[in-house]
């Protein structure tokens, strides 16, 4: 079972693990890979097939508050990604909470 806090260098040697690659190829490939996703996230949505999908929302700006002192304070307007996960991976996961 994964750690709840599942790094990119876990993922790598994972990858050379089950793979038999080495190290630095297997980072190399997921470093190309990421890549590769912010290149086509930034030209529009990006979907694959039985994993999901991406899409840049745009954010308006809003006021924050720190929970703490209850200070109130700007949010600037920005965008960020959207990821939606495909119906198979909604699937798999709901069973797992079964």
């Amino acid at each position: 079972m994964l750690n709840s806090n599942f790094t990119k260098l876990d993922l790598v040697k994972k990858v050379s693990n089950e793979t038999g690659f080495s190290v630095n190829l297997s980072k190399k490939l997921i470093n190309d890979f990421i890549e590769i996703l912010i290149i086509n996230i930034k030209t529009g949505n990006l979907n694959l097939k039985n994993f999901g999908s991406f899409k840049i929302i745009f954010m308006n700006e809003r006021i924050g508050r720190n929970p703490k002192t209850k200070k109130e304070y700007v949010i600037s307007s920005r965008k960020s990604v959207k990821f939606t996960p495909s119906k198979k991976i909604k699937d798999i996961l709901k069973k797992l909470h079964e």
